[in-house]
């Protein structure tokens, strides 16, 4: 599945002016399934060393992506998305960039935890020039991707990476990121021109086997009714 938006340009720079540290492609999609508050279940286990084999990872099965890239840095920010993101880093011999948001002693993430690390690894991917004309790869958390409730409660700053990865300007950008593990968000940008989005388009993850009986269902819709008690919905 692929939907594509155009970018409304407006009153963001200067016609010409060079930007130099944007990147050419930012790949962004959740972390996978999990168990608990820390840790993923089987299935999001699974999803993790799919995503490295057929997607993500060096020498993953289909190119279409990454276009025969390396990527430039992959970015995480709680557990769950270290745990996600571990193949494929492994894969290319790269570090994970951590913007730590991680539960305390009773297994929950205060928010503002969770808005600092967005708002400074956003910062991050629109201002390193290390990451110039290249491909970035954000494993997040929902809320922390898309959520109008988390916009509408800190109305006063950016929080969300919808916001803060100019996204929002796009027209076809859903405005929360639904109850799905398998989908990514590309977003392109012109590096010479703006840190304004270009193109964004959504992809669903399609598995071979042996990772057919990972849940794929269609943006919005439920998980699957096979979906096992072991896993949190």
């Amino acid at each position: 599945m692929l939907t594509a938006a155009a970018c409304l340009c407006t009153g963001v720079i200067l016609h010409g002016t060079s930007v130099r540290a944007v990147p050419r492609r930012i790949i962004l999609l959740r972390h996978g399934e999990k168990a608990n508050s820390h840790a993923l279940c089987g299935i999001g286990l699974r999803r993790a060393v799919a995503l490295s084999q057929y997607y993500l990872g060096q020498n993953a099965k289909n190119q279409s992506l990454l276009e025969g890239q390396v990527p430039a840095a992959i970015f995480a920010m709680t557990l769950h998305t270290l745990e996600t993101a571990g193949h494929t880093a492994v894969s290319w011999r790269l570090p994970i960039k951590t913007y730590a948001a991680m539960p305390g002693e009773n297994g929950i993430t205060k928010t503002s935890e969770k808005n600092s690390a967005t708002q400074a690894a956003a910062a991050d991917v629109l201002g390193n020039p290390k990451w110039h004309d290249r491909i970035v790869l954000m494993f997040w958390e929902h809320h922390h991707i898309a959520s109008p409730r988390l916009e509408r409660l800190y109305s006063a700053q950016k929080v969300t990476l919808r916001q803060l990865l100019n996204i929002d300007h796009l027209e076809g950008v859903p405005k929360e990121w639904k109850n799905n593990y398998d989908y990514f968000w590309i977003i392109d940008y012109d590096p010479n021109y703006s840190q304004i989005p270009i193109r964004f388009q959504m992809v669903k993850q399609i598995y071979p086997s042996p990772f057919t009986k990972l849940p794929h269902n269609e943006w919005g819709e439920e998980l699957p009714k096979e979906y096992p008690l072991s896993c949190l919905r």
